[in-house]
């Protein structure tokens, strides 16, 4: 790295990433998307936001191993009658860990430590994060899980890329023998 470059960090919201894609048949390999990042938009520090559930400690170490910087968010039982709600209908969502707040927050705390930020969601809800830091030169790429994203980002259309256009390399594709047990959810 030239000397004052202090190359890209990647925000990336693993929920939404996760979900959209599986949502269209196929897994993420979370190993090459990482060489992705890091090769195609020199992104020297990814940070994976994700709701924390204490029995995926094993994913939240391969995230690590495969080079993310992994922010955990506390989560909170969908499933639980809580009294506030009382005569709701339940959640389809078992457990919600809510990152939205962090990502931001993570992404204009470290905004000195980078040269161009990459966001990767399609979330509307990062429309003001994705605003500011195009206002501030710091936004190199947006990386959507597939086409359909927010129309909010529609003024950002040069900066867009779909992940889905990337599946061929970037999908897990499992050799195991068919019999042999596999969790995905690290794919």
């Amino acid at each position: 790295m030239r000397r004052g470059r202090k190359g890209n960090y990647a925000f990336i919201d693993s929920q939404n990433l996760n979900v959209s894609v599986q949502k269209f048949g196929w897994k993420m390999n979370w190993k090459k998307f990482r060489e992705f990042l890091s090769e195609k938009y020199g992104v020297t520090k990814a940070y994976m936001f994700i709701g924390y559930v204490p029995e995926f400690e094993d994913i939240y170490e391969k995230m690590h191993q495969a080079g993310y910087a992994v922010v955990l968010k506390p989560t909170f039982d969908m499933s639980r009658p809580r009294p506030e709600e009382a005569g709701k209908a339940k959640s389809d969502k078992p457990v919600k860990g809510n990152i939205d707040a962090d990502m931001v927050l993570w992404a204009m705390k470290e905004m000195r430590n980078y040269d161009k930020a990459v966001i990767v969601s399609g979330d509307g809800d990062f429309f003001g994060l994705v605003e500011y830091l195009n206002q501030e030169d710091k936004l190199l790429k947006l990386l959507t899980p597939t086409g359909q994203y927010s129309s909010l980002f529609h003024q950002f259309e040069n900066y867009i890329e779909r992940l889905d256009n990337h599946r061929r390399e970037l999908a897990y594709h499992d050799r195991r023998p068919k019999n042999q047990k596999v969790d995905h959810r690290t794919s």
